[in-house]
């Protein structure tokens, strides 16, 4: 093999292997958003199957309608330090 043969061998594996990093970070970071959108959507089915709404707009209402989300944000807290302590057994 010649001189010339093995240096062109040796950018053709440099290119190889750069493109191998690129083609790696790109699927790092496709996994990334991905798996934050799949536990997004399990996030809210989970919230869904403990009664909370998914429902990302406020609701218009009387003024008793205001404090809801903090009573279901209390209610939520409640439910997770339950489970900690059940799960802590």
């Amino acid at each position: 093999m010649s001189e010339y043969q093995s240096s062109d061998l040796l950018k053709k594996v440099e290119r190889y292997e750069a493109a191998v990093k690129e083609l790696a970070a790109a699927h790092e970071e496709v996994k990334t958003v991905l798996i934050e959108a799949i536990l997004f959507d399990r996030w809210q089915m989970l919230g869904a199957q403990l009664g909370f709404s998914t429902d990302a707009t406020p609701a218009a209402g009387p003024a008793g309608d205001k404090e809801e989300p903090n009573r279901d944000l209390a209610q939520l807290n409640q439910q997770i330090s339950q489970m900690s302590e059940a799960w802590a057994r």
